[in-house]
């Protein structure tokens, strides 16, 4: 199903040294690709959008796939402004729609923010599939896949994917020259071309996929990690990657699947990644429960609304700024949100007449 609109958004900052340093640790082998894809407008957007909160941090060091100057589907950039994908959820933890400008609030450090746009449009993602491929993980190899793939059939038929596989090494599942794929035997190639031996550099993986992100053409971005949350061989440390999560647009969603005879399982490092990006951690009983929570997660990334603002105070670059958002409506009983916990402060974008900026 196809549904909504929404618009590429570009933009231009600069990567901070530790994250050079860190994304630089993986030498990848890639080939340029022109990705023919159709990218969707953002509904009602009345103003010209500049930054993207997400994109913020995460495209400082991004080199994302150009579109033509004429593109009508591309919004140059001319300001300092916010965009959020945000989970609304009900008393029993379900999507809630419907829902308008009026229904959320948004603070920044404590702050109350004016919500400039408000849309629910199902937008295609860039989205990367982390499978942990440790020794541990062989019995569950098989159920791992299927729902891999279960996930990729419920996604937007739009969605650009790709699949990092890791044990005590990082590998990307598509050829070097597929940078992604929207096809069901690509990707089952990609799990299938890894075995389950060795230890776990989960660390290690989360950030070769937050660096392949960036070669993507769609604002919205994506992980997917299947994992048991330890780490015992990547030369990344958790702070490294963690800044990294925090820095870049993508929402990690996390499957921790262990059993008692797992002495490497950290189900507090996935519920980690999962809360700063805005994303969730899952935790099933059986690896046979896997294929029904990629869908959930399938249906949630569909469903999400998206919301900008600009900030109150746009003064202090590089300081980290905390995010509330909160919604009501009348008859809908007490509403959560779910998204990022904040983000840090770009460098001033300098405004250009109304032409935007281009990386």
């Amino acid at each position: 199903m196809r549904g909504g609109t929404g618009r590429k958004i570009e933009m231009n900052t600069s990567a901070t040294n530790e994250q050079a340093r860190a994304a630089g640790f993986f030498r990848v082998r890639r080939a340029r690709h022109t990705w023919k894809n159709l990218t969707y407008m953002l509904r009602d957007l009345s103003i010209l959008i500049p930054v993207v909160l997400s994109s913020w941090a995460f495209a400082q060091a991004s080199q994302p796939l150009q579109a033509k100057a004429d593109d009508p589907y591309t919004i140059q950039l001319n300001a300092n402004m916010v965009i959020l994908s945000a989970t609304v959820l009900d008393s029993h933890n379900l999507p809630v729609s419907g829902l308008g400008k009026d229904n959320i609030r948004v603070y920044e450090d404590g702050v109350a923010q004016q919500v400039r746009n408000f849309s629910h449009d199902d937008i295609p993602v860039t989205a990367g599939i982390l499978v942990d491929n440790s020794g541990s993980m062989g019995p569950k190899r098989s159920d791992v896949i299927a729902a891999a793939l279960a996930f990729a059939r419920s996604s937007n038929p739009l969605d650009q994917m790709f699949v990092v596989n890791f044990n005590d090494r990082v590998s990307f599942g598509l050829p070097p020259d597929v940078p992604f794929t929207d096809r069901q035997e690509e990707l089952q190639r990609a799990f299938l071309g890894f075995r389950t031996i060795g230890q776990t550099a989960l660390y290690d993986g989360i950030a070769a996929a937050l660096d392949h992100l960036k070669l993507g053409s769609l604002d919205k971005k994506v992980l997917v990690l299947i994992s048991d949350g330890g780490d015992n061989a990547s030369k990344l440390s958790l702070a490294q990657v963690i800044d990294m999560a925090k820095h870049s647009a993508a929402v990690i969603y996390a499957i921790g699947i262990s059993d008692e005879h797992d002495g490497d399982q950290n189900p507090g490092v996935l519920k980690r990644f999962a809360k700063e990006t805005g994303g969730e951690a899952f935790f099933p009983e059986s690896s046979r429960d896997v294929a029904s929570i990629c869908e959930q997660i399938a249906h949630d990334i569909r469903s999400q609304y998206t919301l900008t603002y600009m900030p109150a105070d746009t003064s202090q670059a590089g300081r980290y700024r905390a995010i509330e958002v909160t919604a009501s409506a009348p008859g809908r009983g007490r509403l959560t949100v779910r998204t990022r916990a904040g983000y840090f402060v770009p460098p001033a974008v300098p405004e250009s007449g109304g032409k935007g900026v281009r990386p």
